[in-house]
């Protein structure tokens, strides 16, 4: 796979499976190179399961679970306590959790997030929206900054 990702020239915007690439030092090594060849703040949206969600474990090909924290670690201000040799600086600017809209319709927003945080199978899909940082940041916990949350309603 990385040499695929190899061969592009430019990444403008991107979208893959990040939970079929194996264990997490390689999910490392691959956004480490797509930071590589992306522009300055180049968009990369990844679209997987939610780690409480039975679909991230009961596919054979998911090898990790994603949480809305989990797209972080693709930064360096997250590397503020050790370095673990990653390169690249991706941007969580937006996460997306949708949810059946069926079951969730006339909710408040906060009854709904205290469902995802509190129950499994709620979250039907997540949508990471990160930007490629360049040059990359100092692994300095002060330049950690979170994400927007958005709740969407399918």
């Amino acid at each position: 796979m990385l040499d695929q990702v190899r061969q592009q020239k430019f990444v403008n915007a991107a979208g893959f499976d990040l939970q079929r690439v194996g264990g997490a030092q390689m999910s490392c090594l691959l956004m480490q190179e797509l930071h590589r060849i992306a522009k300055p703040n180049g968009k990369l949206v990844i679209r997987c399961p939610h780690g409480a969600s039975d679909d991230a474990w009961e596919d054979p090909t998911h090898v990790r679970a994603f949480f809305a924290q989990s797209f972080g670690y693709f930064t360096q201000p997250f590397y503020w306590r050790a370095d673990y040799a990653y390169r690249g600086d991706w941007q969580p600017a937006k996460i997306v959790f949708a949810v059946d809209g069926r079951t969730h319709q006339g909710m408040t927003v906060e009854a709904i997030a205290k469902q995802i945080e509190m129950q499994r199978n709620v979250v039907r899909e997540m949508i990471a929206e990160l930007i490629a940082i360049k040059p990359i940041r100092q692994p300095l916990r002060k330049l950690q900054s979170a994400p927007r949350l958005e709740i969407a309603l399918i």
